[in-house]
């Protein structure tokens, strides 16, 4: 949903050079959030391109060659992209986008089979992996079952035409005011849970489908069984009962912004006490460098973060929320992926494999590092080069995360302006030097 995410970090990167100062109220306190299941606060997510994770892009092999390395990894949900069948109806490309969904109850045969699917997942779950997909319920593809059986299922505009969002003239807008589309759209839903024993949904332009469908299919699908929800958005009302989280899009805009020497890194404690005072308090953020959308539209990460990948990687760690991996991005792999195509898996690189697997174990390791209302108290510590450093800390109780990061092209000489935890060996008034994009970490024991 390109068109759409340039414009929401746009809009988010300018929200956050704002102060929260002056609010007479915190709004979070006015918003209460899901009830979450437990294994989601420390957990790790991980973006599932299953067209581009292998050789063949079959679940068999995904099952046999992949998830005993995404377990090695230290990944505790994966996020499969869309599984359904792919309309051939103004069909993108040679095979498709995924977002456009012939038939919501049956798998796409180029993974294979659904048992093949509930093999997967069956698989997943033995290593304590959990397994959500990417429902589409804005749009369907042209061809989809649902077109020819029930026209009035789709939303016209004055004219009686179909409409088309964003120019994705390979779909079909839906009908919202129809209650039968509504019922079908949850039941298809629950198809998945009930037969895969999936464990939640990762639910695509979340934000223009009506709040009050997501809160509906939210109450009946849970009543199956606990499932965590990722809205595709960022708008504070889609954790108001629906969601479990959404996009930090402010924060990889910020990172971006900061790399190109436009904002400073000041504006991190901005953005993370804007959200804290606008989300409810359990409300999640999903920290990321890159997605399906980024990689194959904007760019890699080393495209659009350079030099600063891993500075920046590792904060996605430490600011509030939970972390995010797209395929690839655990190898270090600097390919923008083709998404209408087969194209050539990431192959595999210690160097970048150990880097991602020693940030999931500094993630499950220290309770600070929960996302939401468990996790611990964001704190940034004055320095003498706000725009360039940033020396923060993640702490509960008696356990303690500082990172500190010259987020530069330069090497930076400064001094921190007030005391900082021990464990850091920084000291007040003492004077640092970081080369660019250096940064360092410190755990208490």
């Amino acid at each position: 949903m390109k068109k759409f995410l340039a414009m929401a970090i746009l809009a988010t990167t300018t929200l956050a050079a704002t102060s929260c100062a002056g609010n007479d109220q915190n709004e979070s306190e006015m918003r209460h959030a899901t009830e979450k299941p437990e294994w989601a606060a420390d957990a790790v997510i991980y973006e599932v391109n299953w067209r581009q994770a292998t050789e063949d892009s079959k679940l068999t092999t995904f099952t046999e060659q992949n998830l005993p390395k995404l377990k090695e990894l230290g990944v505790d949900i994966l996020w499969f992209m869309p599984i359904n069948p792919i309309s051939e109806l103004n069909r993108k490309g040679e095979l498709g986008s995924y977002y456009a969904s012939q038939n919501y109850t049956e798998i796409n045969p180029e993974m294979g089979t659904i048992e093949d699917f509930k093999n997967m997942v069956s698989t997943a779950h033995s290593m304590g992996i959990k397994v959500i997909i990417d429902w589409v319920a804005n749009h369907t593809g042209c061809d989809n079952v649902w077109f020819n059986e029930h026209p009035d299922w789709y939303a016209r505009n004055d004219e009686g035409e179909l409409i088309q969002d964003w120019g994705w003239t390979d779909t079909y807008k839906l009908n919202y005011d129809n209650a039968e589309m509504r019922a079908a759209m949850i039941d298809a839903m629950k198809f998945w849970v009930k037969e895969c024993d999936i464990d939640g949904f990762r639910c695509d332009v979340a934000f223009m489908v009506p709040m009050d469908f997501w809160l509906e299919a939210r109450k009946q699908l849970t009543d199956i069984k606990p499932l965590f929800f990722l809205a595709e958005g960022a708008n504070t009302e889609l954790c108001d009962g629906a969601f479990d989280m959404v996009y930090n899009w402010p924060l990889s805009g910020l990172f971006e912004e900061i790399y190109k020497g436009n904002k400073g890194a000041s504006l991190i404690d901005s953005m993370v006490n804007i959200q804290k005072t606008n989300f409810a308090p359990d409300a999640y953020q999903m920290n990321h460098l890159t997605n399906h959308d980024r990689n194959s539209w904007d760019g890699t990460e080393f495209e659009r973060y350079g030099d600063g990948v891993k500075a920046f990687a590792t904060l996605c760690y430490i600011v509030p929320g939970m972390p995010l991996i797209y395929t690839g991005q655990e190898y270090g792999y600097d390919h923008r992926f083709e998404f209408f195509k087969k194209d050539t898996p990431a192959p595999y690189n210690e160097e970048w494999f150990n880097f991602y697997k020693d940030l999931n174990t500094l993630k499950h390791q220290h309770k600070a590092l929960m996302a939401g209302g468990k996790g611990g108290e964001w704190k940034v510590y004055k320095t003498s080069n706000p725009k360039e450093i940033i020396a923060c800390s993640r702490i509960l109780d008696d356990d303690t995360v500082f990172y500190i990061a010259n987020l530069s092209n330069e090497e930076i000489t400064f001094t921190i302006k007030e005391n900082i935890p021990e464990l850091s060996k920084f000291k007040k008034g003492e004077k640092y030097t970081l080369k660019p994009w250096e940064y360092l970490q410190k755990v208490s024991e």
